[in-house]
C-alpha cells in the first residue's frame, strides 16, 4: 500500500510525513511536492519524493501514479486560486484511481459561513462526486495562528481581538497531524466527517491560559474591526493580509467555530496536547 501526502513541505505536511515515518516503512510513503528540493529531508530517509504543482494537473499525474491512499492538504491563498487547485488535486487522484482520500477541511465545512470556507465546500463536493472512499478532516483552528497575539503579549502589548465572544476549538498543529496520520494508517475510516475540534473557548479564556503559563495577567482588549485593522496596520502588518485577519475575527466571533465535537480524541486514541503545555511547547519553540 502506497500513502501519499501532497503539500508534505508545509507545516502541517511535515508534521504528517514525520508522524507517518513512526509506524510506516519510508518506502510506502510518497510526497508531492512543488519544489522536490526543499524535500531532501524526507528523500534522505528513504520516502519517495514527487514533483506535484495542484496549479499544472498534468504534474499530478504522475505525482499521484500507484497511490492507494492519499492526504490532501488544503492550499494557501485566495478562495478562487484555492478551488482551483483542490479541484484539480481530486479530479487527478480519480484519474489515478486512488483507493482513499483524506481531506483538510474545515469546521462545519458543508454548512459554514465562514470567509475561508467555500474552497474547503468545493473541495469536498469534488470529492464527493468521484465516489471514492473518503475521510473529511475538519481541522478547526491551528493554536499556532496565535504566535504573533502571544508574541505580543511577551513584549507588553495587550492580547488585541475583534472576535467578542465567540469560541474557537484551539489545538496544536502536531495534534491534527497525528490525526491525520492515524486515519490515513488506520481502518474504518471510509467516508467519515471528522469534526476535529478541541475544547472550545473564548479569546479571554485562552489570553487567560497564555497568562497562567507567563504568570501574570495578560489585559484583553475586544475592538471593534475597524480598529482591530488600524492596530494590525501599525504593527506592521501587510495590507493585502489585514482585510484576511479582520474577516477570520468576524468569522470566530459570528460562531463559525464555534463547534462541539468528541472526534479529535477519538481518532488519535489519547487525549490532546493539554492547552497550557502547547502553549509553553509555541513560546519555548518562539524564543
Amino acid at each position: 500500500m502506497k500513502i501519499l501526502v501532497t503539500g508534505a513541505t508545509g507545516k502541517l505536511g511535515s508534521k504528517v510525513v514525520n508522524a507517518l515515518l513512526k509506524t510506516v516503512p519510508a518506502n510506502r510513503l510518497a510526497v508531492s511536492v512543488r519544489q522536490p528540493d526543499k524535500a531532501e529531508g524526507f528523500r534522505a530517509r528513504g520516502v519517495e519524493v514527487r514533483q506535484g504543482d495542484f496549479d499544472r494537473p498534468e504534474t499530478l499525474d504522475s505525482a499521484f501514479a500507484g497511490v492507494d491512499r492519499i492526504l490532501i492538504i488544503s492550499a494557501d491563498g485566495d478562495n478562487e486560486t484555492r478551488i482551483r487547485q483542490h479541484t484539480n488535486a481530486v479530479e487527478a487522484a480519480a484519474r489515478a484511481k486512488v483507493r482513499f482520500i483524506a481531506y483538510t477541511s474545515i469546521a462545519n465545512a458543508s454548512e459554514s459561513k465562514n470567509p475561508m470556507a467555500p474552497p474547503h465546500q468545493a473541495a469536498e463536493k469534488a470529492i464527493l462526486k468521484t465516489g471514492i472512499p473518503y475521510a473529511f478532516l475538519r481541522n478547526n483552528w491551528y493554536l499556532e495562528n496565535e504566535i504573533p497575539s502571544m508574541q505580543g503579549v511577551l513584549a507588553g502589548a495587550p492580547w488585541v481581538t475583534s472576535a467578542g465572544s465567540g469560541k474557537v476549538g484551539w489545538a496544536l498543529q502536531q495534534d491534527y497531524a497525528d490525526a491525520a496520520a492515524a486515519v490515513l494508517t488506520g481502518n474504518g475510516h471510509e467516508n467519515k466527517t471528522y469534526e476535529l475540534s478541541g475544547k472550545l473557548l473564548t479569546q479571554e479564556q485562552l489570553a487567560s491560559a497564555l497568562g497562567a503559563v507567563l504568570n501574570r495577567e495578560v489585559e484583553v482588549r475586544q475592538v471593534d474591526d475597524a480598529a482591530y485593522a488600524e492596530i494590525m496596520k501599525n504593527a506592521g502588518v501587510p495590507d493585502f493580509v489585514i482585510p484576511i485577519l479582520v474577516a477570520i475575527q468576524a468569522g470566530i466571533r459570528e460562531g463559525t467555530l464555534e463547534v462541539e465535537s468528541a472526534d479529535f480524541e477519538k481518532v488519535l486514541g489519547r487525549p490532546l496536547t493539554p492547552l497550557h503545555e502547547a502553549i509553553k511547547q509555541l513560546i519555548q519553540a518562539d524564543s
